[in-house]
């Protein structure tokens, strides 16, 4: 009985490491091409589904969009399948709707092979108003701002282009409206 024990360990020891072994090898190599990326890439060129250009340089701890220089941003990272995304919809329309001369929405699809046509349809289908980009750029302004791990993410950016605050998961509409009246106030 022990040898039968003894033995299926050894195996599911060498198994376990040996899948390891793969991955990590894998995953440092894609690591360190990424790194060499977010040295490399500060400026962005976000493809809205109309096909708009926002420009957007990561420089430290400021994300500054040379499009939008009056304007408070609110970055919104998200995916289509996402039900807490989903859920903070109205409230990033009506933010549109309520600061739009003050306030610019840009929502950044993180999810890859989606058509434009198939993030139009969701736009229509959910009434946004705000910009939702789509394409490689997404995933590259991700890793520059630390690589977004949870969805939703959302950085408010004042008018000076520095990092107001990071909201990670739903986050209700008031304490956003409380950030934003501080930051139009300043």
């Amino acid at each position: 009985m022990q040898f039968k024990t003894l033995a299926f360990l050894s195996i599911l020891s060498i198994l376990v490491l040996t899948g390891c072994d793969s991955k990590t090898e894998n995953e440092s190599s894609n690591k360190t091409e990424i790194k060499e990326v977010v040295v490399k890439k500060t400026n962005f060129i976000l493809k809205t589904t109309d096909n708009l250009n926002i420009n957007v340089k990561v420089d430290g701890d400021k994300i500054i969009f040379k499009d939008y220089p009056e304007k408070l941003v609110l970055l919104n990272f998200f995916a289509t399948w996402c039900p807490p995304c989903k859920a903070e919809i109205p409230n990033l329309i009506e933010l549109e709707k309520k600061h739009g001369n003050d306030l610019k929405v840009i929502s950044v699809l993180l999810e890859e092979g989606k058509s434009n046509e198939e993030i139009i349809e969701f736009i229509n289908k959910y009434k946004i108003n705000y910009a939702v980009v789509n394409g490689k750029q997404n995933f590259q302004l991700s890793t520059a701002l630390g690589e977004i791990k949870s969805i939703p993410t959302m950085f408010l950016v004042d008018k000076e282009s520095n990092i107001f605050q990071k909201y990670v998961g739903i986050v209700p509409v008031e304490m956003m409206e409380i950030d934003i009246k501080k930051l139009l106030e300043k």
